[in-house]
């Protein structure tokens, strides 16, 4: 059951499509809320930053738990999802491949066990 080739290729390179999207494009270009009070495509990539830290935590908590319950995540009950929109576009790029690469790594040292263990979301669990 090892994962496939196009899945960890997929992990390994779609993240860095940001880079080339907002490539050339400011800070404060990044920053604008293109419609007052909905995010700006800086905070969706402070999102997917700060998520991957909870993706981590949720893996190990499956590899060390059995069938563990999750909430939904919330961005805006996570505080480092804030101290993140603190920083500047580079820091946070730098930790979204930093930690990428630190999922990757995890992940692909799951062996067939590993890969078969659960947990629960609880907006699904009846």
């Amino acid at each position: 059951m090892a994962l496939s080739t196009s899945v960890i290729t997929r992990l390994e390179y779609q993240h860095k499509s940001l880079l080339e999207i907002i490539d050339g494009l400011s800070d404060e270009q990044i920053r604008w809320q293109i419609i007052p009070g909905k995010w700006s495509v800086f905070e969706n990539i402070v999102h997917l930053a700060t998520y991957q830290h909870a993706f981590i935590n949720r893996l190990n908590q499956i590899l060390e738990q059995e069938k563990p319950a999750f909430p939904r995540y919330s961005a805006e009950a996570d505080p480092l999802f804030y101290d993140n929109c603190s920083k500047v576009t580079r820091e946070i790029m730098q930790d979204l491949v930093t930690t990428r690469r630190e999922m990757i790594a995890k992940i692909s040292s799951l062996n067939d066990t590993d890969l078969r263990r659960t947990g629960v979301h609880l907006a699904l669990e009846k």
